[in-house]
């Protein structure tokens, strides 16, 4: 059973390995990062949940502790490949304000499958997310929204 699971978790980097990410277009993006301790080089792919002409932003969908939020802190991203586009990342960290904004904006462009967004989020978080504003700004606190961009 864990064998299965793990195929299908790294299937989109699979995906991204032999130069098919392009299929899931703007929707995802490959985020490669240092390992903080070990130094080595890893790829995730996160679900871009805000966009703008400069920036993807993105969920720590485990919250401060997850390993890439973790490395990336550490070090900076070394790569961000979203369709055919590959570039050396720069991050940052939203405010609470710019988050609740970009939620809601997210929530707004996926309102045909809110029940299951919200359903998926409250398992995350851990308490029952119901899409108010409350809650937004609850989520943004629990979970790190992060900006990557082109590096400088």
């Amino acid at each position: 059973m864990n064998r299965i699971v793990r195929f299908v978790f790294r299937a989109p980097v699979r995906l991204y390995d032999r130069g098919f990410g392009w299929l899931l277009g703007g929707r995802f993006l490959c985020l490669t990062h240092l390992g903080r301790k070990s130094g080595r080089m890893y790829r995730t792919v996160l679900e871009v949940v805000g966009r703008d002409s400069e920036e993807f932003v993105v969920v720590a969908g485990l919250g401060a502790g997850a390993d890439w939020y973790r490395n990336i802190q550490a070090h900076p991203p070394v790569e961000v490949v979203v369709g055919r586009s590959r570039f050396p990342a720069e991050h940052r960290v939203l405010g609470e304000d710019e988050a609740v904004t970009v939620i809601a904006g997210y929530e707004h462009r996926h309102r045909l499958a809110g029940p299951v967004v919200r359903f998926a989020l409250g398992k995350l978080l851990g308490w029952r997310y119901d899409g108010s504003d409350l809650a937004r700004r609850r989520m943004a606190r629990q979970l790190p929204l992060v900006g990557l961009r082109p590096r400088s």
